[in-house]
């Protein structure tokens, strides 16, 4: 197992020390100094410096810096360890909480393969799981996160609250370099690591397998966009296959006002409201033929309003969508995008495992789809 990078700046000070190129009394480079130097976060670099305290090689001194001890520790007790015992020192380092924020308790179509996923790397690694659920909420996300952080959790992975504002909470957290991985979506204009599927190019793979299908009138169907990368890239995929079609896309085709889906206590006032716009949308746009449906939920909204007007799937109107259960009782199997959500647990947590160990992580992770062709269009 490769060495973290903390540990290797802690070898390194601790030899310079040991050898004398550091003398008691002598000023140790600050985190920031070090950050710099060896290309890390803060975090990794104070963490070096936080075993170099433990040890007692160093001293820190509130607004004045970290300086070598006076009385130095025995070397002779704290050589550098052989990689077994590098590895099992890390395992026993890694024997601790990791946060898990979710915006609820997954149904089958999305997410809960991605949270069985999260927890089965997570034990592979010897980490334990603290999950919270938001409910949708960004009070309760912000709630979470700092109960997490209380809890010394070593990283967190997140689903993103939908919303307009990022938290404070998780603003913090990536201002301050903490290990943080999002999932499904990213913070726009925020550098931050996360890990989702190519949501435009799927959404225009989608589109135009309907256009080959003989629809030239797609309405596209999803909750309110509110800065919610996912959401927004699905549209703009939408938007993106009509361009490549030369056929401009009208405006009224697109219906981001969908709330029934969305995580909350309590859906059933806004599934008979969504219920609503959908008929009034259909009735009000004879031209459309096809839909696609940001979700699968939506999807079966859609089906059911459609079946209440008399209409057909797929003689009347064609119906695709993103995600679907893998086991489904019942005789329609929308036409939908598949997200690869064993990759993206693993992935998260992988790339979560390299931030606490001081490494430097890329910030956006796409991972790759398969369109899967239902008996609905």
């Amino acid at each position: 197992m490769e060495t973290p990078l903390y540990e290797k700046i802690y070898l390194e000070l601790l030899n310079q020390i040991e050898t004398g190129q550091l003398k008691p009394r002598d000023q140790v480079p600050t985190e920031k100094e070090l950050a710099d130097q060896y290309q890390v976060s803060r975090i990794t670099s104070k963490k070096a410096l936080e075993k170099l305290v433990q040890i007692g090689a160093i001293e820190r001194i509130r607004g004045r810096g970290s300086y070598v001890s006076e009385m130095l520790p025995d070397f002779g007790t704290i050589s550098p360890k052989t990689n077994s015992e590098q590895r099992e020192h890390l395992n026993q380092e890694m024997n601790e909480l990791i946060g898990l924020i979710i915006p609820d308790f997954f149904r089958d179509c999305f997410g809960r393969q991605i949270l069985s996923m999260i927890e089965k790397r997570c034990s592979e690694l010897k980490f334990n799981l603290l999950v919270k659920v938001t409910y949708g909420s960004q009070e309760v996300e912000e709630e979470a996160i700092n109960t997490m952080v209380q809890q010394q959790v070593k990283g967190i992975i997140i689903f993103p609250v939908h919303g307009q504002h990022y938290t404070t909470s998780l603003l913090r957290l990536v201002l301050e370099g903490f290990p943080l991985v999002l999932i499904d979506r990213y913070l726009k204009g925020i550098p931050t690591c996360a890990v989702y599927t190519d949501n435009h190019t799927a959404a225009q793979n989608l589109t135009e397998f309907l256009f080959t299908r003989g629809h030239e009138h797609i309405a596209f169907v999803s909750p309110p966009e509110e800065y919610t990368s996912s959401i927004e890239e699905r549209i703009q995929g939408f938007k993106t296959a009509y361009l490549q079609k030369g056929i401009a896309v009208s405006p009224n085709y697109i219906l981001a006002d969908m709330f029934s889906t969305l995580p909350t206590f309590d859906r059933s006032a806004e599934f008979y409201e969504d219920q609503i716009k959908l008929r009034n949308f259909i009735q009000e746009n004879s031209h459309v033929t096809a839909f696609i449906a940001c979700e699968y939920e939506i999807a079966c909204v859609l089906a059911q309003v459609l079946k209440s007007l008399g209409k057909s799937i797929p003689d009347d109107y064609a119906i695709a969508c993103f995600d679907h259960p893998a086991w489904l009782y019942n005789d329609m199997i929308f036409t939908h995008i598949k997200q690869d959500e064993d990759v993206i647990g693993s992935t998260a947590v992988d790339l979560l495992l390299k931030q606490i160990q001081g490494e430097t992580v890329p910030v956006q992770n796409m991972v790759d789809y398969k369109l899967i062709e239902g008996n609905t269009i």
